[in-house]
């Protein structure tokens, strides 16, 4: 360290012995304890290296910052907080990775540290301004460090114009608001990961709550599986069930129906997948609608009917030669006849649903208009468990091909939220191969070049398909216990906010690492506490409370039992 850095880093000493003590400063008012603090390097510049670099600080010090009434001082040079390093006439920001004590250097204590921008300062208040992200002049060994005060993590956070929503406050401080810039956000797709009982199911509803009081026209569709999120919506959103979804069978392209109604592997699949393909397409050619479009395939939304579709399959197995195989046929009539005679199935392949109402039923899921409700949520806790990815898949490409189809249009973006993720777009080794993982998978590649934006919710990242999480701009980490998950996120997160994702494990309950293009820089932030009219109904039950009371059990049970039978809530 050069002798002009070691007198600077030497100064807060000279400090306190014209004090008495260091005793005595901390006996001083408060606000001289905080211009104090702040006007003093608490260590200096060890190494540097492009995207990091380690630092030296001073243990006594450091102690000194940690009684200070600003929490962003108090916690300089800890882990997590922010510290400042002059550069010429501008300061550079940097988060702190890690700390180790090392005796060999000034202070004793050894830190990493991740760059995370730069800004100018104001001559005469001091203040930094014009804050950006990234660095173009690095600093040298032996330049000082100094804490980030709260007025600096003001200017930092502080919005540069853009339109952004406010879902908490930056930690450490008390009352820096943190906020997510919407079209950064939603343009480059996003995803919310934490584990259960974190706090997860609230926040994603605190983000949307957010986004529809900012765009009440806007267009959010969202998939439920668990029927979480009806509760919270109630006011604003449009609530779809198995009770009122009504969603036409016919709005399936070919690979979904092969999903429902093929039962058979090997080559006896590609033969009933020919069968079927064959058949599908005579009936969506027996509609008018076919006649006026003229060629259609047999992916074309045309409306059919399955009885034309059960005598379309009858008459070719008429034809066969007595040498031929007619298996293939009844085992296709048998899933359709099954199907159709299965009350669960009832909301997408009831008898009323043939008629031509594709616009209604995407006005309707889309919210276009919307009506005061931007959102729809979709419950599909109802829907058969084994059609249940077919039911995501279906909707989650008529998002897409609608934005596809609707270039010659005004754009109108449509955000597709997706629950539980990684039961729909699984990684390779948990892959079953199902439609529902490609369509989502090309959404996150080319969604936002049409206009859809996905936000991923999931409690297991790791489980994700590889390159899905990469795809997301902005990344919402609240605590993950499991390693793979942290390690999986951490190869997710930009180099600048690895110190962030080392703390992941150590976040509260209703706190998170927010990094990407949503934000400014790399933050932890802590939610705002959300309504309890607003909240998902996700809460854990009280096992104590629950268990200590009692009456009214027969009655609970038969009406379970009730609904059971009816497989209807």
């Amino acid at each position: 360290m050069s002798e002009m850095g070691m007198q600077g880093f030497m100064a807060p000493a000279a400090n306190l012995e014209e004090a008495g003590s260091a005793s005595a400063i901390l006996a001083a008012p408060q606000n001289a304890l905080g211009s104090e603090n702040a006007r003093h390097p608490i260590g200096f510049v060890r190494d540097v290296a492009g995207s990091s670099s380690a630092i030296a600080l001073d243990l006594a010090r450091l102690e000194q910052c940690s009684a200070d009434l600003d929490p962003s001082v108090s916690m300089s040079g800890k882990v997590g907080s922010q510290i400042k390093i002059r550069v010429g006439n501008s300061w550079l920001l940097a988060s702190v990775r890690t700390q180790r004590q090392d005796t060999t250097v000034d202070g004793g204590v050894v830190a990493q540290i991740d760059f995370l921008g730069e800004g100018e300062e104001e001559r005469l208040t001091g203040k930094i301004y014009g804050f950006r992200r990234g660095v173009t002049r690095y600093p040298v060994p032996g330049a000082l460090v100094y804490p980030a005060t709260s007025n600096d993590l003001r200017q930092i956070y502080a919005s540069d114009g853009r339109t952004n929503i406010s879902i908490g406050t930056v930690f450490p401080t008390r009352d820096i608001r943190a906020g997510l810039y919407v079209d950064a956000l939603l343009g480059k797709h996003f995803a919310l990961l934490g584990s259960t009982g974190t706090g997860k199911s609230t926040a994603a509803a605190l983000i949307l709550h957010r986004i529809c009081e900012m765009a009440p026209s806007g267009h959010i569709v969202m998939i439920d599986p668990h029927g979480e999120y009806s509760s919270a919506f109630r006011v604003t959103g449009q609530l779809l069930d198995v009770s009122n979804l009504q969603m036409p069978y016919w709005l399936m392209n070919f690979e979904e129906h092969c999903e429902i109604l093929i039962t058979s592997s090997g080559t006896d699949r590609q033969i009933d997948e020919d069968i079927l393909a064959k058949c599908l397409l005579a009936a969506r050619m027996k509609n008018r609608l076919a006649e006026q479009i003229g060629k259609i395939t047999v992916d074309s939304p045309i409306p059919y009917l399955l009885s034309d579709l059960m005598i379309i399959l009858q008459n070719e197995m008429g034809r066969l030669d007595k040498g031929t195989n007619s298996i293939p046929y009844m085992r296709l009539k048998t899933k359709i006849e099954e199907i159709r005679s299965d009350p669960r199935y009832q909301f997408m392949f009831s008898g009323m649903l043939v008629g031509d109402t594709m616009a209604e039923f995407i006005s309707k899921i889309f919210r276009m208009p919307a009506n005061g409700k931007p959102i729809s949520i979709i419950d599909v806790s109802g829907v058969p468990s084994e059609i249940t990815s077919t039911v995501v898949a279906v909707l989650s490409r008529l998002v897409f091909d609608y934005a596809i189809w609707a270039r010659d249009e005004e754009t109108r973006p449509v955000l597709l939220v997706c629950e539980e993720a990684h039961r729909y777009v699984p990684s390779e080794k948990n892959s079953d191969g199902s439609s529902v993982g490609r369509i989502l998978s090309r959404i996150a590649k080319e969604g936002r070049k049409y206009g859809v934006s996905l936000g991923l919710i999931t409690q297991r990242p790791s489980d994700l398909a590889e390159g899905v999480l990469s795809q997301c701009g902005t990344i919402i980490a609240m605590r993950l216990n499991n390693e793979r998950d942290q390690a999986f996120v951490k190869a997710a997160m930009p180099e600048g906010a690895r110190g962030f994702v080392d703390t992941i494990p150590a976040l509260r309950n209703r706190e998170c690492i927010i990094s990407g293009e949503g934000v400014s820089i790399p933050m932890r932030v802590s939610f705002d506490e959300l309504e309890a009219i607003k909240r998902p109904a996700s809460n854990d039950p009280s096992f104590y409370e629950l268990w200590s009371k009692s009456g009214g059990e027969d009655r609970a049970v038969e009406r379970t039992v009730q609904r059971w039978r009816a497989q209807s809530r």
